[in-house]
């Protein structure tokens, strides 16, 4: 089992961060509460620099790093906002980086990593996209993981950090899944500060690496078919997954109309532009509340919105 996190870990990655990334907002939701029936609550991630929680980890691992390791340049593989997030915090570092993404990314998210200085490899699909980010790490650079990396996933989790501070009522909180990192970090954070909080991960058919690992006990590779690329990790990691059986009620699945679906309703009850990405958590807290009842206070993390508004048309019109 690997060494999980705490939140002595969490806590020192938001003393480096500090001045580096956004304090996002945590507010009441009046829209979801009617609609869900319960009181809930957003991290609004979207408003991150970047677009999305990936900078908080990006930044906290360039700033770990050795002066050689940061001039060898830093490679990561991504299927949008990792990429974004790893070109944005090596071009105000002053660190070379070089992102992978697969032919499938969404256009803007390549523009974004290129406009930011970075070399944008684009290959078949994210498994050839991790293959040849190996091939980069072999050659010299420094490796910047999206999420088996403690110290990613430790800046990832200030999330859980800022949104405990900000409503620790909280009974109920959901965390979208790709790699883990991010569900691994709040859930760190929050079953630390929020006595007896659930954390729910929530994934997308297609793109479900960390359901499939705790039914086979353990990472396993899957080939991605979700139109929602920044969840599609081809696997989970032994890190990740250790996490998720420690510290997640449960891994919840729910299916790409829906994700969408749950974008949309974001737009019209939150008035904030999310990704497919966080709108797979609409869906999934019904099931949640179906689960644990009409007494909970839901927390949800909205993880980015880096989506394009003819993207969620045309996905809402397949």
């Amino acid at each position: 089992m690997a060494e999980l996190l705490t939140i002595a870990d969490v806590r020192a990655a938001a003393e480096v961060l500090d001045g580096r990334v956004l304090r996002t907002p945590t507010l009441p939701s009046a829209g979801l509460s009617t609609l869900l029936g319960v009181p809930t609550t957003v991290k609004l991630e979207p408003l991150q620099r970047s677009g999305s929680f990936k900078t908080r980890g990006a930044f906290a691992k360039i700033l770990s790093l050795s002066g050689a390791a940061r001039a060898a340049g830093v490679a990561g593989v991504s299927g949008g906002n990792h990429g974004i997030a790893l070109a944005d915090a090596a071009n105000e570092l002053g660190v070379a980086a070089t992102v992978v993404m697969p032919s499938t990314a969404p256009a803007r998210s390549v523009d974004l990593a290129r406009a930011s200085g970075a070399d944008v490899r684009l290959t078949g699909d994210l498994p050839s996209a991790f293959v040849l980010l190996d091939e980069l790490v072999a050659a010299g650079a420094t490796l910047v993981h999206p999420y088996d990396d403690q110290v990613v996933i430790a800046g990832q989790g200030t999330v859980g950090l800022e949104f405990a501070s900000d409503a620790p009522h909280l009974t109920d909180v959901l965390v979208s899944i790709g790699g883990g990192g991010l569900a691994a970090g709040v859930a760190t954070a929050l079953h630390a500060l929020v006595p007896g909080v659930r954390v729910w991960g929530v994934e997308v058919e297609g793109a479900d690496a960390m359901h499939r690992a705790l039914d086979a006990g353990g990472p396993v590779e899957i080939t991605p078919t979700s139109i929602v690329s920044t969840l599609s990790a081809p696997h989970v990691s032994q890190l990740t997954y250790d996490h998720a059986v420690a510290l997640l009620e449960d891994v919840l699945v729910v299916s790409d109309a829906d994700a969408v679906r749950g974008t949309i309703t974001l737009a019209e009850t939150q008035k904030v532009w999310a990704e497919p990405a966080a709108g797979c958590l609409v869906p999934a807290a019904r099931r949640v509340l179906d689960r644990v009842g009409p007494g909970a206070r839901l927390g949800i993390v909205l993880c980015g919105g880096n989506a394009t508004v003819a993207d969620v048309v045309r996905w809402a019109n397949a």
